[in-house]
Parts: C-alpha cells; sequence; structure tokens
C-alpha cells in the first residue's frame, strides 16, 4: 500500500467515437480539431494497459473500438504515483484537458 507504481494514461481516440451518443453527451464544449481522448488509471505500464483494452480484457468498449495510440506527453511526467494519487490525477487530468477544448472520456 502507498506503493507509487499506478499510472495514468491518455488514449487518442479514432473520430468516429464522436458518432455516439454517449461520447457526444459527455462533451458539450468540445473544440472542434481538438483531440477526442479516453483517460484511465492503471497498476500496470500504460502500454500493457492499452494492449488489454485493444484486446477485450477488462476493456472500455470506446478503447476497444476507436483507440488509436497512446498520448505519453501528455501524462508521463506525472507517472508513477500511488493509488491514491493516480486516482486524484486521473480526475484532474480530465479536468484540465476538457479546459483546453478535448473531448475527454474516463473509465
Amino acid at each position: 500500500m502507498g506503493h507509487p507504481h499506478y499510472h495514468v494514461y491518455v488514449v487518442e481516440l479514432d473520430d468516429r467515437v464522436w458518432n455516439a451518443a454517449r461520447f457526444r453527451r459527455a462533451n458539450p464544449d468540445h473544440v472542434l480539431g481538438k483531440p477526442l481522448v479516453y483517460v484511465g488509471m492503471t497498476g500496470l505500464d500504460p502500454d500493457v494497459r492499452f494492449d488489454k483494452h485493444k484486446a477485450g480484457i477488462q476493456a472500455n468498449r470506446f478503447v476497444q473500438q476507436w483507440g488509436l495510440r497512446l498520448r505519453p506527453e501528455l501524462y508521463e511526467r506525472y507517472n508513477p504515483m500511488t493509488y491514491d494519487e493516480a486516482r486524484r490525477m486521473e480526475v484532474e487530468l480530465g479536468i484540465a484537458l476538457r479546459r483546453a477544448g478535448y473531448a475527454v472520456w474516463q473509465g
């Protein structure tokens, strides 16, 4: 407990995720042209977690269908963290990206 091996991560999503009404409804302030992303947290390496999403293992539907790539420049500087830090940072990062005009889905 308290060991810093948790990570926040950001996955860029294909623009077609915008066709999903749930995704659109969650992002009324999306700025056209800004990335559409999924923000999550994991006890795994983000690369491993991304591969699991794509393979359908504990996957978020949007990431499984439309996940393109990780965007480490948006999260790497925060990692690794404790579980509680990662839970907080997942929320804060989602808020910060929304403020920047991104469309965000969170786990």
